[in-house]
């Protein structure tokens, strides 16, 4: 459809102008779709032709990924010429695809065909990475000169429609297309049905405290034991942790409560949002093979009554400033510009209101390339928290196999009077009613999640490449199945 709307608009009577327009916009989509497929599946057909059905031979095979990221250079270059270089969030054009957009993509593109995924045997020290850094140099520079930049409070990123650091968001206009995240996050008690994601304990643990370091760091100044953090988990944590996060006893003002603390703690939550097997109460939770003890408040908007989750329509950024800043990090990073590298690390985490520390670093220790490879993946993991990168993210540079044998967990909530002795749950629930119970009113335990079934992560390396399945195969005798897979297809750019 892209490709026959890319003949007719240029075989039609409009205006060169908008011709251009619309051609830049659909071969953006173009490249956009074919770039998600190279990311599942390595090389693949790269059609930019209408195939008529009667007429064409419809039997196409793969192209090489080489060629295919060519194509989709070849592709965004021509949409970037073609488009108008930035589209204000007043303009009736907004949620069209601009240059800026077009551009930061682009780098995007060159980062991937730099990384380990496609260079398995010379993931760091390849070519591509000069051409990666010098795209996401451009787009970095490109977008900060139009006002591009990071949104002072990390909070706003989403809820603040049009803001300066949505590079491109997805327009959600009511009752036409709708949003539902609250409906995904939100307790059970508080939305149309169980949320469909919790945060682990494992990840709970990633954030880093105030000083930017995180608690099992012996030179931060937050250090503490791993039994002392299970009891204070919430206290001293990277700011984004607090605008991300809700556990056990936090003020949770959903639906416009005013006070409202969350509950999980079995015997006293609402049982739609507990957790937990606190013997005391006779019964275990039936939300242990779902739930963690923690719920999302990322992009939550907590002004939304229960009714209401399912039919709002805050946008969806797609990309973000901040995105673009990472990227160049990376690309930085593995061409010898650890400065630069560095730098941007700095300005995300000031953004999130870490301690800047006497040195002026936010925390940050690394000062090698492998070091701050590790610091900028880290940083991705928490900055872009719950929006869908982190998997793409350790796939992209080959490791996944960090996930190897790695095992879920949440943690239970049971309250206590001020000497550690468990309370009544009468009493408990009493204290719940009015929001009287606060964190330091309970004591913690790790449960394993889920309680029966798979338990551990196994990711072979054959992920790093999904296979064309079996359907498909069979419609098109020429397609070659991906190495790994029982085919012979090689996905990478070896």
């Amino acid at each position: 459809m892209i490709n026959q709307a890319i003949l007719d608009v240029n075989n039609g009577a409009l205006d060169q102008e908008i011709k251009d327009n619309i051609t830049g916009q659909a071969t953006f989509m173009r490249a956009y779709t074919y770039f998600n497929m190279v990311m599942f599946h390595g090389g693949i057909p790269y059609v930019k032709v209408p195939q008529d059905r009667y007429e064409d031979d419809l039997f196409v095979a793969r192209n090489s990924t080489a060629e295919c990221f060519d194509f989709l250079i070849e592709d965004l270059d021509l949409a970037i010429a073609l488009l108008p270089e930035s589209i204000s969030s007043g303009s009736g054009d907004f949620g069209k695809v601009d240059a800026s957009f077009a551009l930061a993509f682009k780098a995007k593109v060159l980062l991937y065909k730099a990384s380990p995924q496609f260079n398995p045997s010379n993931p760091f020290d390849n070519s591509y990475w000069n051409e990666a850094n010098s795209a996401n140099k451009r787009a970095y520079e490109s977008l900060k000169s139009l006002g591009y930049g990071l949104e002072d409070q990390y909070s706003d990123i989403a809820l603040d429609e049009g803001n300066r650091e949505t590079v491109f968001s997805v327009i959600n206009s009511y009752p036409n297309k709708s949003a539902n995240w609250d409906n995904g996050v939100r307790p059970g008690s508080e939305s149309r049905g169980p949320a469909s994601a919790c945060p682990t304990w494992e990840f709970i643990k990633e954030y880093p405290m105030l000083d930017g370091k995180l608690y099992t760091d012996p030179t931060g100044k937050y250090y503490t034991s791993d039994e002392e953090f299970l009891q204070n988990y919430w206290k001293n944590r990277d700011p984004r942790f607090d605008q991300s996060i809700v556990w056990n006893g936090k003020v949770y003002e959903v639906s416009g409560k005013a006070g409202k603390r969350q509950y999980t703690s079995l015997g006293i939550a609402h049982e739609l949002d507990d957790f937990g097997i606190n013997p005391n109460v006779g019964i275990n939770s039936t939300n242990l093979d779902r739930y963690t003890g923690f719920f999302i408040l990322k992009n939550s908007m907590l002004n939304l009554t229960q009714p209401e989750v399912q039919q709002y329509d805050v946008d969806f950024v797609l990309m973000r400033f901040a995105e673009v800043m990472l990227n160049y990090a990376e690309t930085a990073n593995e061409t010898g510009d650890v400065a630069t590298a560095i730098n941007m690390l700095k300005k995300i985490r000031e953004r999130a209101g870490i301690e800047s520390g006497n040195d002026g670093k936010f925390g940050i220790v690394a000062n090698d390339r492998e070091s701050i490879r590790q610091a900028i993946i880290a940083e991705r993991n928490i900055e872009f928290a719950f929006e869908g990168q982190r998997f793409w993210d350790l796939r992209r540079l080959r490791m996944l196999d960090v996930l190897d044998g790695q095992t879920k967990h949440g943690v239970e909530a049971i309250a206590v009077d001020e000497n550690g002795a468990e309370i009544s749950l009468a009493v408990g629930r009493e204290l719940a009613s009015d929001n009287s119970l606060t964190e330091k009113n309970f004591k913690y335990q790790v449960l394993q999640v889920p309680r029966s079934g798979v338990q551990s992560s196994v990711l072979p390396d054959s992920y790093y490449f999904f296979p064309i399945q079996k359907a498909v195969l069979d419609r098109n005798i020429k397609l070659e199945q991906n190495v790994g897979w029982g085919g012979t297809f090689d996905p990478t750019l070896n």
